[in-house]
């Protein structure tokens, strides 16, 4: 079996990492695109050394632009790479713009598309994200569903005969750095101490393009009564600038992003988390850090319903949220049990064959 994956940003990186090894166990054949949607070392290149992931075998380099621009550049370059490599499968994840064009690419040539982490929904269509993860999940041949929830949502919109529940592949990669790091003390700037800091990022384009609504996130979390540790997106750094907002305020402490064993470990040691990523919420739950969202919905409402995430619906209560009492403790594994990766090769052979 030959499986094309295409990847762009840190998320699909992290997922990348245990897919791409139960593949090579397994004996299958793997080719990596790397779109560049994420271009800086930092947000790259660290993630496939880190996570010990082979070096991609094309790479756009697509760099940065608007979302048309960029889905663009990616399907004039894809159109001849799926030609080239006539793979059994092209594998696509999550829900950016490198998934979108993927998918688009292999549909309009007849390739079998898969969609791993397929069925989120957080039901905003304002996001990109949405529109990204909804158009692939009903252009693909096979949804590879991370949850239960997942695989409802995708029953309720009639892609039920197309889907599977593989596990959570970030399971996979979270709980096993999470085992090699423990006992690497953090790095963390001069006079903050581990347990006794919060961890944040904060780079969804609703958070940093609206400057009252950064303003007022910044301030939050600038009041907290102990250190606020921000791991600064490039994104967050430009608008913030834009902005005129200072991200070295009060209790914060912006440093540059983490690769990825180093922020598992910034998770592990904090008190709490602050942040708008989709995957940070589930390390938190994984790792059993409170976490809070600064969106208005989330995709992973199962950290929700168990206590350990809680939506921030009114910024001016920021402060006194993040620091709310400690969930109960809880064992509910409902994101599988770190064999995610093994799950979606077995699903993808297993479908091929009934091709």
């Amino acid at each position: 079996m030959k499986v094309l994956s295409i990847v762009g940003a840190r998320p699909q990186f992290v997922k990348l990492a245990p897919i791409a090894k139960a593949l090579s166990e397994a004996g299958h054949e793997h080719v990596i695109v790397h779109t560049g949607q994420h271009y800086d070392a930092k947000m790259s290149d660290v993630f496939f050394d880190d996570l010990q992931i082979p070096a991609p075998d094309v790479h756009l380099g697509v760099g940065s632009g608007s979302h048309g621009v960029q889905t663009g550049s990616m399907l004039t370059q894809l159109d001849a790479v799926l030609l080239e490599h006539s793979p059994d499968w092209v594998l696509v994840y999550g829900d950016t713009n490198s998934t979108i064009a993927g998918a688009l690419s292999a549909v309009k040539l007849h390739f079998p598309l898969a969609h791993l982490e397929a069925g989120l929904r957080s039901f905003n269509r304002r996001m990109p994200e949405e529109h990204n993860r909804v158009l692939t999940d009903h252009a693909a041949d096979l949804c590879l569903a991370p949850t239960e929830v997942a695989r409802q949502h995708l029953a309720d919109e009639g892609l039920g005969e197309r889907a599977v529940v593989t596990g959570d592949v970030m399971t996979d990669v979270c709980l096993a750095t999470a085992e090699r790091v423990k006992d690497v003390p953090p790095g963390l700037p001069e006079g903050v101490e581990p347990g006794g800091y919060v961890l944040s990022t904060i780079h969804r384009a609703e958070n940093t393009d609206d400057p009252a609504r950064l303003g007022a996130i910044v301030s939050g979390l600038a009041a907290l009564p102990y250190p606020v540790v921000l791991t600064a997106h490039p994104r967050l750094v430009a608008k913030a600038k834009e902005h005129g907002i200072d991200l070295t305020q009060g209790s914060l402490h912006t440093i540059e992003p983490l690769d990825y064993p180093a922020m598992v470990g910034a998770i592990q040691h904090a008190k709490a988390v602050v942040t708008d990523s989709g995957g940070l919420q589930k390390e938190a739950f994984l790792l059993r850090t409170p976490c809070t969202t600064v969106r208005t919905e989330t995709e992973w409402t199962e950290t929700v319903d168990l206590g350990w995430n809680v939506l921030a619906l009114d910024l001016d209560g920021l402060t006194a949220l993040v620091d709310r009492p400690d969930p109960k403790p809880t064992d509910a594994a409902p994101y599988g049990d770190g064999n995610a990766a093994q799950a979606t090769v077995a699903a993808l052979a297993e479908h091929l064959a009934q091709r």
